[in-house]
């Protein structure tokens, strides 16, 4: 019974059982068959099999061993020096202790806290091929001291920190989970067989269910990662979509700390969170209402369409946009992708504290640029500058933008050389020649204590870029700007150069007022032959209500300057002026041979326009925003309300009645311009105005009347041109002789009482354009070629306009370019959405987009109905992606 002795089984009489749980069968019999192991050794790939005691179930279950502290080769050099030093100082002696502490190395600076799971992936920089190792029971492979095992209550942070310093090129370690990365797949074999023969040797463990080989796409600390970049994991996506509404302080924590994991993924996270974090507050009262229910469904949403990431690469350009608004601050880090677009690194978005909401914009503005550089800095230092977007930067922030002198500096060393005029100069001065007002040093020529600048156009750009367009520059005038590069840098000819740069300038034509005087020399109309042969009229409206009108039609006879004021409504139309025209006018006086009018869409209409062709009347119409066209028009409307202002009732509502004394009065003053009073004029007397007048004057017969209207009309002809003459002396004392301008020039618009939607016209731009000139209306008027979204008369008179010269320093304005559909339509092409808003009340209520057009100056921005904008999907998207709190069809809040 050798077998059984051997066995040593423990014999239960009364049970009738042997239990065979001696030594010897715990090492020989009892062990897991090899077998039993097969299965997790063929999952591993054929050229790790030999590491498959890293995976097995049994090596795994003991407890690991006392591993000894190891030593580094200098720290075993500094060990042995410091106790040959302590022993001759008498500090130490040997000992024979029972017990004892090991020796620690400690260095400071290369302590290891828990990394951040965003700095291990960001690593990832360039990865195409990963793998990952998931350790079993990673916490219980530390074995603690025998004896000190009740010191485990005591939290630690003792980990696997150890093996980072490893292999830190290849592979990231965050608690137990393992991901090793390569660029190729022979790199990735070697790294993955040397992260297997540590974790072998050291009696490390993994579980073979969770662990991936040589994947191009892989899902590690929550994120999904491949070489294209960063992405949601759909898991985490699911799990949002599914979260139930919060119905109290916890679930909200809960949720915001979900959520606030993927925030890097969401543009302004912190601004649409904000409701959701208010009732976080100590003192918040519970409330669950439209703005936080939005707020919970906007970041679930954006997490099912969070955007893919890129990832990070050191090497390349970064760009910094940020932004701030009232409740917190947002950035976006961005580098462009393989096909050359920019495109999302990270999104950054932080609420603002009670402080800091009363900063001013600007202030705000800058403390987003900070959290931005502190956020990224890790990325952004050691690499090239990040470029600031300068629509959402204001230029108070970035004196910075300036480009470097030293840059400049650098290109002016190396084109003097280059520069035939200063060889001479450069050969006496590098032979220690002494040449007057000449030096060399630093690698540069100064002349009189100034850079002397070569005969190079780019390099004296540059420096006009740094001293007149950059943002802390300010484009300042032609003098300032002078003396900004004269404090450092000269060349023949500075001051022309500069000057040309400036006049050029299209940012400062568009934003500066011209001190000027106005353009455009008088150029009277000419002077008519007779009474009613020539005749202007306008309308005087907005005036109250009396006896059922509520404007004035005014007629005036360019010659006598006698008028009729003709009642009628606001509402007339081309039509109803015709008929007034005949009733009052044309019964009198018979038809014109010319009119002046208003260029208002009444005596613009088609009607008026083909009753003018059929009648042979030629109409002259006053340019858009310039009524000296038709002066004495707008001079007898003054005198007319005059009248009514002083006549009239308290209530205004009499005026009609005061119309025919008004007409009277006016026909029978003396004009200034003629010598005589209309009435005179035209009828060869002054008529009674008073009871009681006598007239002087015989009526003479009919010959010697004709006769005497003959002379009088050529007398008011010859009075007429003296006063055009000392009208035009005076004028053109405050004027200037225009610039011509031809057809085919293009020319800027003064924005002078054009209203756009910008909210102050204080700070819109004072030139728009440059507009194409298409036609020349007399002598003093040019149409222009506006754009469809410029819905005002295209005639302005030249004091408005401002030739436009190309730059000759290379800085082109946008051209406008109308992109022509298959159906040979114009369509305007939508170059981005700006913003939006509601229109409207009830059913009538809309969506308008503020669209700015593409190829068009910002002038040409315009607000359009969502309709109109219906191919421009992709912007509209673009828009409430940067703007998820911007109103839209979904949401209907402002």
């Amino acid at each position: 019974m050798s077998w059984l002795k051997k066995h040593n089984p423990q014999i239960s009489w009364e049970k009738h059982t042997l239990v065979f749980n001696s030594l010897y069968c715990s090492n020989n019999c009892l062990s897991v068959p090899a077998v039993l192991e097969l299965k997790a050794v063929e999952e591993i790939p054929l050229p790790y099999q030999e590491f498959s005691k890293v995976f097995s179930e049994e090596e795994s279950s003991k407890l690991p061993p006392h591993r000894p502290y190891d030593i580094a080769i200098e720290e075993d050099a500094e060990l042995k020096e410091t106790i040959e030093k302590q022993l001759k100082a008498g500090l130490i002696r040997p000992s024979k202790s029972p017990m004892a502490s090991p020796i620690l190395f400690y260095d400071q600076e290369n302590v290891y806290p828990l990394p951040l799971p965003q700095n291990l992936i960001e690593k990832l920089q360039g990865a195409k091929i990963f793998s990952k190792f998931d350790l079993k029971a990673g916490y219980n492979l530390v074995r603690i001291k025998e004896g000190d095992e009740w010191k485990t209550a005591f939290k630690t942070k003792y980990g696997l920190f150890e093996y980072l310093d490893l292999l830190d090129v290849y592979v990231i370690i965050y608690l137990d989970d393992i991901l090793v990365f390569s660029l190729n797949e022979k790199d990735h074999k070697a790294h993955v067989r040397e992260v297997l023969k540590r974790l072998q040797d050291n009696d490390l463990f993994c579980n073979i269910e969770k662990c991936h080989f040589h994947v191009k796409k892989i899902d590690y600390l929550g994120f999904i990662i491949s070489e294209f970049g960063i992405e949601v994991d759909q898991s985490k996506v699911t799990d949002a979509m599914n979260w139930s509404t919060p119905k109290n302080v916890k679930n909200i924590q809960e949720f915001l700390g979900f959520v606030n994991f993927y925030r890097q993924f969401i543009p302004n996270f912190g601004n649409m969170a904000r409701p959701l974090y208010n009732l976080l507050k100590k003192d918040s009262t519970w409330k669950w209402e439209q703005a936080e229910q939005q707020s919970f469904d906007g970041l679930k949403k954006c997490l099912t369409s969070a955007p893919l990431l890129l990832q990070p690469d050191t090497t390349k350009q970064f760009y910094v946009e940020c932004d701030a608004l009232d409740y917190a601050t947002g950035a976006i880090l961005s580098q462009r992708n393989l096909e050359g677009k920019l495109a999302p690194v990270a999104y950054l978005s932080k609420s603002l504290s009670p402080a800091e909401k009363n900063y001013d914009i600007f202030d705000k503005e800058l403390l987003a640029v900070i959290r931005a550089f502190k956020e990224w800095r890790h990325l952004l230092e050691g690499s090239e500058l990040p470029v600031q977007n300068q629509v959402l930067l204001k230029p108070e922030l970035f004196i910075a933008s300036i480009t470097p002198d030293q840059e400049i500096n650098d290109l002016i060393g190396e084109a003097i050389y280059k520069d035939d005029r200063l060889k001479e100069i450069l050969l006496k001065l590098q032979n220690k020649e002494k040449v007057l007002d000449w030096e060399l040093r630093e690698g540069l020529l100064w002349y009189q204590g100034k850079i002397f600048v070569p005969k190079d156009n780019t390099i004296r750009n540059l420096i006009l870029e740094s001293r007149h367009d950059a943002l802390a520059a300010g484009h300042p005038g032609q003098a300032r700007t002078l003396e900004l590069i004269s404090r450092s840098y000269y060349w023949p000819s500075l001051k022309k150069f500069v000057n040309s740069y400036v006049s050029h300038c299209e940012t400062c034509i568009r934003s500066k007022p011209t001190n000027q005087v106005p353009v455009g020399l008088l150029k009277p109309l000419q002077i008519p032959e007779r009474p009613w042969e020539d005749i202007a009229y306008d309308m005087i409206v907005g005036l109250p209500v009396s006896e059922g009108f509520d404007a004035i039609l005014t007629v005036i006879d360019r010659f006598s300057k006698m008028v009729h004021f003709i009642p009628t409504q606001s509402t007339a139309s081309a039509i109803d002026i015709a008929n007034l025209f005949v009733t009052y006018i044309w019964k009198l006086h018979g038809l014109p041979r010319s009119t002046v009018s208003d260029r208002g869409p009444t005596f613009n209409a088609k009607f008026i326009r083909h009753l003018y062709k059929r009648l042979d009347i030629k109409p002259t119409y006053s340019t858009a925003y310039h009524p000296q066209t038709d002066g004495q028009t707008e001079q007898i409307q003054r005198e007319a309300k005059i009248f009514i202002r002083m006549f009239g009732n308290h209530r205004q509502s009499d005026w009609v009645s005061l119309l025919p004394l008004a007409e009277f009065a006016l026909n029978n003053l003396k004009q200034t311009s003629t010598g005589k009073s209309p009435f005179q004029i035209c009828y060869g007397y002054n008529p009674r105005f008073t009871v009681g007048q006598k007239s002087d004057e015989s009526v003479p017969n009919a010959d010697k009347h004709a006769e005497f209207l003959e002379k009088g009309y050529d007398e008011v002809k010859a009075t007429l041109s003296i006063s055009q003459e000392r009208m035009k002396h005076f004028y053109d004392q405050r004027h200037r002789e225009e610039e011509e301008i031809q057809v085919g020039n293009k020319v800027w618009l003064s924005h002078q009482n054009i209203s756009t939607d910008r909210p102050s016209i204080k700070l819109s731009h004072k030139k728009l354009g440059p507009y194409l000139v298409i036609e020349k209306i007399g002598s003093h008027a040019y149409k222009l070629q506006l754009p469809h979204t410029m819905r005002i008369h295209p005639v302005f008179h030249i004091n408005l306009l401002t030739k436009f010269h190309p730059d000759p320093h290379g800085r082109d304005p946008p051209q406008p370019a109308p992109i022509i559909t298959k159906e040979g339509e114009e369509e305007y092409e939508v170059e981005r959405i700006l913003d939006s808003k509601w229109k409207g009340r009830g059913k009538s209520k809309k969506l308008w987009y503020l669209v700015k057009w593409k190829g068009y100056d910002k002038g040409s921005n315009s607000w359009e109905p969502v309709d109109n904008v219906g191919n421009a999907q992709e912007a509209i998207e673009e828009f409430h992606m940067e703007h998820p709190d911007a109103v839209s069809v979904i949401n209907r809040g402002k």
